[in-house]
């Protein structure tokens, strides 16, 4: 091996032993036992009282929610703890919050609500970070016990309607177990493949009292454990790699989540590999690297396609196929596959790997470049990015308007530093962001791709300001989106979260209404009205743009991100672009 990759295996060893470098770490409250204080304990403590206890023993700092009748002694255990409690104006966007605030550092998110609607509205952001790996626990309110037999005004079986949509879903009926439920949530939401966790507190179990001594107080919160791939796996995958003559990677989420980027980036560099992220693993590899193929992601056959096309090999690193459905770029299931990753490859006719990596990921990338040597470099897939790169700045100067999707990220781009954070909603806008917002850094471009949720920017950009409080947060949403959690940004003034949300206005539904056009040349049921946007913002006391040029995007967007209040900006944009790209992608790829 020479100099240069001994060197960089050394680097990768230090990055297989640090935190990625947008988690956030929580100082971890221990547990008090009886020889540091031996009176706690004893002293009588409702269940209520112990669970949120655990919470700041598991190092949690913020809970998102809406108090109710069912939850009042929680609501009171809250009011004396360190925690900071975010009431919000909507479950949903509780959920949502928790949602991101667990994706952006690792930690599960915390959400909250009373029994019956207050409970159902929490489902879809729970249902959303169970799906894109975010760790969170959602903490419903309940009838007292005595009550589940008959029927009960508001009482739903929400351990059984949450379980589909978590990892695990328990009901607290013992007061002593409080402590124990509360770990496993937590161990549960917070390991590989995090997700979401539910507890359900009964009324009367959350005012009973819990016995003192062991009952009373936090579990301890164990270090985990790195478990590394075996020598064998990483022989065979060496093996596969040093035949292939023209690998690719496809990068996803759990790279990110594991803080692989730095592995990664020196394995593709000094191995010559060229990278595909997928949406949710933006920035895993810096999109100014010489082998970053950007990100595949939309509907359409594109410039990734036809790369993983000419591939006789696809290093499947960190991918879940949730993400993007293999069957999209493996659709005759020949792809020669290799798959590395904490966990084994899900069961999919289209993703067959040849080979498995199980175990920490950087470690796994620094033993195999310690086992090949680099390729020549691959100088049809640099062609292809080089036309890529052409093609993204040519819309730098384009001041048509409306204005063009390409060109409103191409001046968001512009704007925003390396390290600050947008957080997209779903829609025609989310497929613009995945192919024209480049990033440097993972967690800096968060997208919704599991579960593809409407309504999450508003909300997540709160819970990434919380995070990232000197950073900029900028929420990309269309105007449909953003009409579903647009309450939040009462939440974001009270709070004094100085969010900007610029939205992409046409309308319409766009992402149906492109998919009807594609299919069928015509669209239906996608249009509405939409309110005065500024004076949307006006009243609700914080400050609202209206963009009337292409030039005036940079300067408001100077002027929202001075503002001491939250902001909405209004940009027009041309979404007959979809169309256009349709047909132009179509006429290139088939």
């Amino acid at each position: 091996m020479t100099a240069e990759a001994e060197n960089a295996a050394s680097e990768m060893n230090k990055t297989s032993e640090t935190l990625m470098e947008n988690t956030i770490t929580t100082p971890q409250v221990t547990a008090k036992t009886d020889s540091q204080e031996p009176d706690e304990a004893a002293q009588p403590v409702t269940a209520a009282e112990v669970l949120v206890r655990c919470l700041e023993n598991e190092g949690v700092k913020y809970v998102f929610g809406i108090p109710g009748e069912e939850n009042l002694d929680m609501m009171r255990a809250l009011e004396k703890s360190s925690l900071r409690v975010i009431v919000v104006r909507h479950e949903q966007g509780a959920a949502f919050m928790a949602d991101v605030y667990g994706r952006l550092t690792g930690k599960a998110g915390v959400c909250f609500s009373t029994l019956g609607p207050g409970a159902t509205n929490l489902i879809t952001g729970t249902a959303d970070a169970n799906s894109d790996g975010a760790p969170l626990v959602a903490i419903t309110g309940q009838v007292g016990t005595e009550r589940m037999h008959l029927t009960s005004h508001q009482y739903l079986n929400l351990v059984e309607l949450f379980e589909p949509i978590t990892k695990r879903s328990k009901q607290i009926v013992n007061p002593d177990s409080v402590s124990e439920i509360m770990r496993i949530a937590f161990k549960y939401a917070e390991s590989e493949k995090p997700g979401a966790c539910h507890v359900d507190l009964p009324t009367n179990i959350a005012s009973m009292p819990v016995t003192p001594g062991p009952a009373a107080l936090p579990l301890k919160k164990p270090e985990p454990d790195v478990e590394n791939a075996s020598l064998a796996s990483i022989k065979r995958a060496a093996a596969l790699i040093s035949q292939a003559k023209h690998p690719v990677i496809l990068a996803g989420h759990s790279a990110v989540r594991n803080g692989a980027q730095g592995a990664l980036s020196a394995f593709a560099n000094l191995l010559h590999i060229p990278v595909i992220n997928t949406m949710m693993a933006k920035g895993i590899i810096p999109y100014t690297s010489k082998y970053s193929l950007w990100t595949i992601g939309i509907t359409q056959r594109d410039y990734q396609n036809q790369c993983l096309d000419m591939a006789d090999l696809v290093i499947a690193i960190g991918y879940d196929i949730v993400e993007f459905a293999p069957r999209k770029w493996n659709q005759n299931a020949g792809h020669t596959i290799l798959h590395i990753d904490t966990r084994s490859a899900h069961i999919n006719k289209f993703f067959q790997p040849d080979a498995q990596v199980i175990g920490d990921i950087s470690y796994s990338l620094q033993q195999l470049l310690r086992r090949v040597e680099p390729k020549e470099e691959p100088a049809e897939f640099l062609e292809i990015r080089n036309q890529m790169r052409a093609e993204y700045e040519s819309y730098a100067n384009d001041n048509s308007f409306p204005l063009k999707p390409q060109k409103i990220l191409y001046d968001v781009w512009k704007f925003m530093g390396e390290n600050d954070i947008v957080i997209s909603d779903v829609g025609a806008h989310k497929m613009w962001i995945a192919r024209e917002y480049n990033c440097y850094r993972p967690n800096t471009c968060i997208i919704s791709n599991g579960f593809a949720t409407m309504g999450i920017a508003v909300p997540g950009a709160v819970a990434a300001k919380l995070v990232y409080p000197d950073r900029k947060v900028l929420a990309i949403s269309g105007d449909g989106g953003f009409m579903m959690n647009s309450q939040e940004y009462e939440t974001a003034l009270r709070e004094h979260i100085p969010i900007v949300t610029l939205i992409f206005t046409d309308g319409s539904y766009g992402l149906i209404k492109w998919k009807q056009m594609d299919r069928y040349k015509s669209s239906c049921y996608v249009d509405f009205t939409n309110p005065d946007f500024v004076k949307y913002a006006e009243s609700m006391h914080a400050k609202g743009y209206h963009i009337e040029r292409a030039e005036d995007l940079l300067p408001t967007l100077e002027d929202a991100f001075s503002q001491d209040v939250p902001c909405i900006i209004e940009c027009p944009v041309d979404y007959g672009e979809n169309e256009k790209l349709s047909e132009y992608l179509k006429a290139k790829f088939g």
